[in-house]
């Protein structure tokens, strides 16, 4: 059987290069998988789809990187806020631990199990990924180029994003060259794409595997492409960021500024319309569900948007609005209006929201809400007309 490689000349048209000897046939019609990041990709893929994972070749040694926003683990040490702010916000996780074991666990103990948890999850979606297209031969190709012939989660996760992103004015290879080469350059991102996956698994229950949140969830995806255009913007790329942001958008129906500050284990729970603004930032451990503002007040400048602690819960159609403070495990209502500071570990529901238990003494919560993703604890406490 005889192959060609391909690579795209300057026009995007296919260019014969030279024989290659792997048995893969090279086409330009199935999903592409890239080969090498310093030059334009190869397009490679099978020409008869592996049937299980013993007949999927391992293609190569090579590695590559990914990228993180790389904010503090704590909310105040990222707004630049006062120690008694930051002592305010954070989270006692004592108080946490009064759960038993089949509630959500207290904080340190979720830390520790991460820690030990995510150096197997790339081999975990490998599994996830072979058991799928063992399930399902229809879908063995593209599980072949997207997940079983990567030899890293950076490599995929670059793969799958320029797969995704990609339109007529940002080809596939030109996208594949920026992630790959931003991704690579920052140490935390492997931690941060796992920490996020991870979220996904343990607080969404349509989740059925990692492998399909990685591929489908574009949520997860979106915050994954923000990672690398917030470095870029940092990086004063500013116009390469911004064209990502628009192109994520587009695909996900997600806006996120690229100056936006993300932190890690972050959750976007479906995901559709979600707006976060420039100056926004969010917290370690946030769960936040569809159609929620992250937005400012006004035409003015600077500072202007809110800034979310660690492990706070934001329900569907909620917008939080100017330069204020959502405390550290706090919760607020779906389709809340909130327009002036939450304390930590309190709830917040209604337009405008108030505070469960009143202003001056309000309900403390004793679970992190982001991980019990319990939207509806309050109500009994927050009305008297419950239907």
């Amino acid at each position: 059987m005889k192959f060609t490689s391909l690579i795209r000349n300057q026009n995007g048209f296919p260019k014969k290069l030279s024989h290659f000897p792997m048995k893969l046939l090279v086409t330009t019609a199935q999903l592409p998988l890239y080969k090498s990041s310093s030059t334009s990709p190869l397009f490679l893929h099978s020409k008869s789809q592996p049937k299980s994972a013993a007949e999927i070749p391992n293609l190569s040694n090579r590695s590559m990187g990914t990228c993180v926003d790389t904010c503090s683990t704590t909310a105040g040490r990222r707004d630049g806020g006062t120690r008694q702010q930051r002592t305010r916000d954070t989270i006692d996780n004592r108080n946490f631990q009064t759960q038993t074991q089949t509630q959500t666990p207290p904080l340190d103990r979720i830390e520790e199990t991460t820690a030990a948890a995510v150096e197997d999850l790339w081999a975990k979606m490998r599994e996830e990924a072979s058991l799928d297209a063992e399930q399902e031969p229809i879908l063995s190709g593209y599980y072949y180029t997207s997940i079983l012939s990567q030899t890293s989660l950076e490599g995929a996760l670059a793969n799958h994003l320029a797969v995704k992103l990609c339109n007529s004015s940002l080809p596939i290879g030109t996208l594949f060259d920026i992630f790959a080469g931003v991704l690579g350059e920052n140490p935390g991102a492997v931690r941060a794409v796992k920490a996020d996956l991870r979220a996904v698994k343990e607080r969404d229950p349509a989740c059925i595997s990692y492998v399909h949140c990685f591929l489908g969830f574009k949520g997860f995806l979106a915050i994954q492409a923000h990672r690398v255009a917030h470095e870029l913007w940092r990086r004063q790329r500013k116009a390469l960021a911004l064209l990502i942001q628009n192109r994520v958008s587009e695909v996900f129906g997600v806006d996120i500024h690229p100056g936006a500050r993300i932190g890690e284990g972050v959750l976007l729970d479906h995901a559709t319309g979600v707006v976060i603004g420039e100056t926004a930032e969010v917290g370690n451990d946030v769960s936040i569900l569809h159609g929620v503002t992250l937005g400012g007040t006004g035409k003015i400048g600077g500072d202007r948007h809110p800034k979310i602690g660690d492990g706070v819960l934001i329900g569907a159609g909620t917008c939080v609005l100017g330069n204020i403070r959502v405390g550290a495990g706090a919760k607020i209502g779906a389709c809340s209006v909130v327009l002036k500071e939450v304390p930590a570990r309190t709830t917040a529901v209604g337009n405008p929201a108030r505070l469960i238990g009143g202003k001056e003494n309000p309900t403390k919560l004793d679970k992190m809400p982001s991980f019990t993703m319990d939207h509806t604890s309050h109500i009994a406490e927050w009305s008297d007309y419950v239907i």
